[in-house]
């Protein structure tokens, strides 16, 4: 993948373009999803949208500790727990993806980080769409600096601020 920008998606002729489709499932036990649906929502669409997507379908879902660590260690081969993990399955044709999120390791990464928790919970849903529609980061310390950490940040302060 190209860390500066999305892959770019072949539209697929046999299926019709439709309305950008988010869905917003608990899986753990993380209370109050419904009422945070709206400004979930508001982050997932800044960062499809800041990317050109218009049509398709994403999958939020909110895990346990335990179920994101089972997720990376069966899909990613990563024993630990983590705080986002998505998956573009649109094969480079049309938007089509899941992301997973863990309420209870955000959570700890925004006390360990002195951030608000929701704002933390927002820049994951940002962080993991992003991936979904092709961009990418570097691990390390250029990691921070990375375009798409830039433009993540850039989104999260208009959701926050906005």
């Amino acid at each position: 993948m190209d860390p500066g920008g999305p892959a770019r998606r072949r539209p697929d002729p046999l299926r019709p373009a439709m309305p950008l489709v988010l869905h917003f499932n608990r899986l753990g036990d993380w209370p109050g999803l419904e009422e945070r649906e709206p400004i979930l929502r508001r982050a997932a669409l800044a960062a499809l949208e800041s990317q050109g997507e218009r049509d398709g379908e994403v999958s939020y879902t909110f895990l346990s500790a335990e179920e994101i660590r089972a997720l990376n260690r069966d899909y990613l081969e990563h024993d630990r727990p983590t705080d986002v993990i998505a998956f573009d399955l649109g094969e480079g044709r049309s938007l089509l993806g899941d992301v997973y999120i863990s309420p209870e390791v955000a959570a700890a990464n925004a006390a360990e980080h002195g951030e608000v928790e929701q704002n933390e919970i927002l820049r994951l849903v940002v962080h993991g769409s992003l991936h979904v529609v092709g961009l990418d980061h570097p691990e390390g310390p250029e990691r921070d600096t990375a375009p798409m950490f830039t433009l993540q940040e850039e989104l999260l302060r208009s959701i926050v601020d906005g």
